[in-house]
């Protein structure tokens, strides 16, 4: 699985999908969420690894266990490089999603790797009390789920880059930390909340970083690419 920048692919289609990597000349690191999955289905992610492409199925399966590790078991087909689920489907959900993943690879090859999703980069501390009556800092509650994850079996989890750090404290540096909400120092934060550059994000312990719209919306996508990149590496 590469390290580099994952680029989410936020687009309502494949056609755009595809228009938007054709002037790349390497081979990335890609996301494909939701929205795009639901549009396309699971020939999106065929595609994108024939394209020789990684990919994070970002699905964020919550459900009771056997459903989501029957999810899993299917989903483990597709060639995903990376799945998640909500950490806050709990132990036995997370368990289940990883035996899924398990049983559904095929013979010889490597399951994908999971990763739980904390607290999203768009909830504040103020929402997560008020409206999840989570009565603890957000930090608590993202290490809380981190240490569940770890001990469900899971190879990390999707934070902000402010609790990575934590995160490596208590759950080791081999430990996953995916982290979103990566905007550069003069870019909008849009939905996010709990952001970081590209450069601060090294430099705070996250493992891989996600970046969308700093990238897809710019103007020259490959130059911001190389941009982010540069950032990220420089601090490896």
């Amino acid at each position: 699985m590469k390290n580099s920048p994952i680029i989410a692919l936020d687009f309502a289609s494949a056609e755009d999908v595809y228009q938007f990597l054709t002037p790349f000349e390497e081979s990335l690191f890609v996301k494909v969420g939701m929205e795009l999955y639901l549009q396309e289905g699971p020939s999106i992610v065929y595609k994108l690894k024939e394209m020789g492409h990684d990919v994070f199925l970002d699905l964020k399966l919550h459900d009771i266990p056997n459903t989501v590790g029957q999810a899993m078991k299917g989903l483990a087909r597709l060639g995903a490089d990376l799945v998640n689920v909500h950490a806050a489907g709990g132990a036995a959900m997370m368990i289940a999603a990883r035996e899924g993943l398990e049983a559904g690879t095929t013979a010889g090859n490597k399951r994908p790797s999971i990763i739980g999703v904390t607290q999203l980069t768009s909830t504040s501390e103020k929402q997560m009390q008020e409206e999840q009556l989570i009565e603890t800092t957000i930090d608590a509650s993202v290490v809380h789920y981190a240490k569940l994850a770890k001990s469900a079996g899971l190879d990390g989890v999707v934070s902000s880059v402010l609790e990575a750090k934590k995160i490596v404290e208590v759950c080791g540096d081999e430990f996953l930390r995916v982290t979103p909400g990566i905007r550069l120092a003069e870019g909008e934060a849009h939905d996010q909340i709990r952001v970081a550059t590209p450069n601060n994000a090294r430099l705070l312990g996250a493992s891989h970083i996600v970046v969308g719209r700093a990238i897809t919306k710019a103007e020259n996508q490959v130059q911001a690419y190389k941009n982010i990149l540069k950032m990220w590496e420089e601090h490896a």
